[in-house]
């Protein structure tokens, strides 16, 4: 062997210097040992539908896995299509929303041009215009998480707005009448983020037929039990989609995912079944919360953002993970911190909420 010492690349001068400089988005905590209640990530706490896994047994049981999946994920695409009343040419698929999300940020955003966002919303939009080079602007809600016009003031360079629908952290919803009224303003394509959509009682896919600068993603991961699987898609108009397709990556959902997807997709009555049990908790949850003194937003989603006048969060958040029970502590500079619980099994939500209880008497 050589003793000619070997040359080192200088990994931070060798990528780009917004890469170098980017803050990686960070997910929720993923512990891998013990025994935890986990209600920090906005997982389904139920198992899918029994169809998923016949679907996985099936597609394992020939030589399908040899063989490179359909680009287009087809047979979703026919089984969301009936499911939604749209046609299959309005849909594309992708591993989970994020990818998609980063597919259209792709397509519409160049490097020096603009992207906007709202304000506290999910974090990872901001990353996704760093990625690409782009800048980006926030506009906040107002204390009711009402959305002003100014979110759809026109500037030079604005190439797409991103809107979490319900919004990641407080689960508020903007009406579709409302989103229409932004679009219809606004100069660019509206992305309303529907991640949470399956749990709110109005969703914008009816908006899309009518407004081609709107594009709705759905998530598998929450209603659909399938966090774990990654599937997502997107719905648009035709010629939207067939731009997003030069920019996918050719194989973007493997063979596995597309088949458990169909099969959960397909299975409406467990959907429903599932979601009004969470919906059922989210109350329980909601009304346990505003007991012990904190105030809770009304969610659309699969979990509550709480706040509480005079209890340091950091500090129940820390508490909580010491008696094994995850939450979200989240902080959004210049609007302040919280937590936000995901709704749980009702006896995870009594579990929880009796530990709160005990800590803050304790503390008191």
């Amino acid at each position: 062997m050589s003793d000619v010492p070997l040359q080192k690349l200088n990994q931070r001068s060798a990528v780009r210097a917004d890469i170098a400089a980017l803050e990686p988005y960070v997910p929720g905590e993923q512990p891998q040992g013990g025994k935890w209640i986990k209600l920090n990530t906005n997982e389904n706490p139920y198992a899918p539908s029994p169809a998923v896994a016949r679907a996985i047994v099936n597609t394992t049981s020939d030589r399908t896995l040899a063989r490179y999946p359909d680009p287009l994920a087809t047979v979703f695409r026919m089984r969301a299509a009936r499911v939604l009343e749209i046609d299959p040419d309005w849909i594309m698929c992708g591993n989970g929303s994020d990818d998609l999300l980063t597919i259209l940020v792709r397509t519409f955003v160049g490097a020096g041009e603009w992207l906007r966002m709202t304000w506290p919303s999910y974090i990872l939009y901001r990353t996704l215009a760093g990625i690409q080079g782009a800048s980006f602007e926030e506009y906040r809600f107002h204390s009711d998480w009402s959305l002003g016009n100014d979110f759809c003031l026109d500037r030079e360079g604005l190439r797409l707005a991103l809107l979490a629908n319900p919004n990641s952290p407080s689960g508020t919803l903007l009406s579709p009448a409302r989103v229409k009224e932004i679009a219809d303003q606004i100069s660019c394509p509206l992305v309303v983020d529907e991640a949470y959509g399956d749990f709110s009682k109005t969703n914008c896919i009816d908006l899309v037929r009518s407004n081609d600068r709107i594009i709705v993603t759905r998530s598998l991961s929450k209603s659909y039990a399938l966090a774990g699987l990654r599937f997502g898609f997107v719905i648009a108009q035709p010629h939207v989609i067939e731009q997003l397709h030069k920019v996918k990556d050719s194989y973007n959902c493997d063979t596995l995912s597309i088949a458990a997807a169909t099969a959960a997709i397909d299975d409406q009555a467990w959907l429903m079944m599932n979601r009004n049990a969470i919906i059922a908790t989210r109350s329980r949850l909601t009304d346990g919360m505003r007991a012990l003194g904190f105030h809770a937003e009304d969610s659309q989603a699969n979990f509550v953002w709480c706040t509480h006048p005079d209890r340091p969060h950091r500090q129940l958040y820390e508490s909580l993970k010491q008696r094994g029970i995850l939450v979200r502590y989240m902080n959004y500079p210049g609007w302040g911190d919280g937590l936000r619980i995901s709704v749980g099994t009702d006896l995870e939500i009594d579990q929880y909420l009796s530990t709160l209880s005990d800590i803050m008497i304790a503390q008191s």
